[in-house]
């Protein structure tokens, strides 16, 4: 049989001249079939338009369209009904196929809440720091970066630990402040223990925090707020620099040592994170910071904080005590002593 290209491929000689016999012998068409072709105007049709179309399968009926009038209308009037109750429904009515054409059907024609836009919590300068440890996996053990992002610049502070402690948590903090040369009005924590004791407050219980850590947030002068449990969401401004964190500088470098670590993690902030145009506020955070935030910082303490009981690096050392020299004596002596 001979098709589309063929006959396009016969006008296209005819029209410049070669005979039908040369053209039946060269395409294996009979001179017979050329000339019922021209006779029909098979090769005056509009061949340029293509090789020939097929119109789509017309559908077949199936069991549940007499069905799916129920359907629609059940779940115009309540969206959330279940494939599986729709299922009894049209049975009842006298559907007789299988449950699986309802499911794919309801999935299709169920109604859906548009979607709500996410409205982005923009937090004025100076008002609030976000923080949160994330572990990574190295040649020498586990390492905990320690992160703080002021909400308002996204200004990034981090370094890494071997442990997760209430130590390692002001030193931390206590270092992040130095950098920032101020104190945010209040600092947004996720439900570590250093921090939060106990939280019931999804169940109409209380929040208990860890009074250690509410002596040293009143030394610095900033509130304590724990996100609730499994709400991690609401401080997304210090997890999302987690995972860059871990994409942009973790993820394919090479460290030495802990120390090694830590200096490349300096530079990166100073080098990298800190002065990239950010994807929210579409300004460098170092840039905004300047601008805006570093004046609206609390002051600093004016020390360090010392735990109850801790002996301050700066107290004067204790006089020695002075050397009783004993003289020793053979039990000779005292014995003679003794009569």
């Amino acid at each position: 049989m001979h098709g589309w290209e063929t006959r396009m491929r016969l006008r296209h000689y005819l029209e410049r001249g070669v005979s039908k016999a040369e053209l039946s012998r060269r395409f294996g068409v009979s001179r017979r079939t050329v000339h019922a072709w021209i006779e029909a105007g098979e090769l005056d049709r509009d061949l340029s338009a293509g090789a020939t179309r097929y119109s789509p399968r017309p559908r077949r009926p199936h069991k549940l369209d007499p069905y799916k009038g129920i359907i629609e209308a059940r779940l115009a009037e309540f969206p959330r009904l279940s494939a599986q109750r729709l299922f009894d429904e049209v049975r009842a009515a006298g559907y007789a196929g299988g449950y699986s054409r309802v499911r794919d059907y309801v999935q299709g024609v169920r109604p859906r809440d548009p979607a709500e836009p996410a409205v982005r919590f923009e937090t004025p300068p100076g008002r609030q720091g976000q923080v949160d440890f994330g572990t990574f996996k190295l040649p020498w053990g586990r390492r905990h970066a320690l992160l703080v992002v002021l909400g308002h610049s996204r200004l990034l502070w981090l370094r890494f630990y071997p442990r997760q402690t209430m130590a390692v948590l002001f030193d931390g903090l206590e270092s992040a402040f130095a950098r920032f040369g101020g104190v945010p009005a209040e600092l947004l924590f996720d439900q570590m223990r250093a921090v939060v004791l106990s939280d019931d407050r999804t169940g109409g219980g209380e929040l208990v925090m860890n009074a250690e850590f509410l002596r040293f947030s009143a030394h610095w002068g900033f509130v304590a707020r724990p996100c609730r449990a499994y709400r991690a969401q609401t401080k997304g401004k210090v997890e999302r620099p987690i995972r860059y964190l871990r994409e942009n500088f973790f993820y394919g470098r090479t460290f030495a040592s802990d120390e090694d670590l830590n200096a490349q993690a300096s530079s990166w902030l100073e080098g990298t994170a800190n002065v990239r145009v950010h994807g929210t506020t579409g300004e460098r955070p170092a840039d905004r910071f300047e601008r805006d935030e570093r004046q609206a910082l609390r002051p600093l303490a004016a020390g360090p904080y010392r735990r109850p009981g801790a002996v301050p690096t700066n107290a004067p050392a204790r006089r020695p005590r002075p050397v009783v020299e004993v003289e020793k004596r053979s039990l000779r002596v005292y014995a003679g002593a003794a009569r």
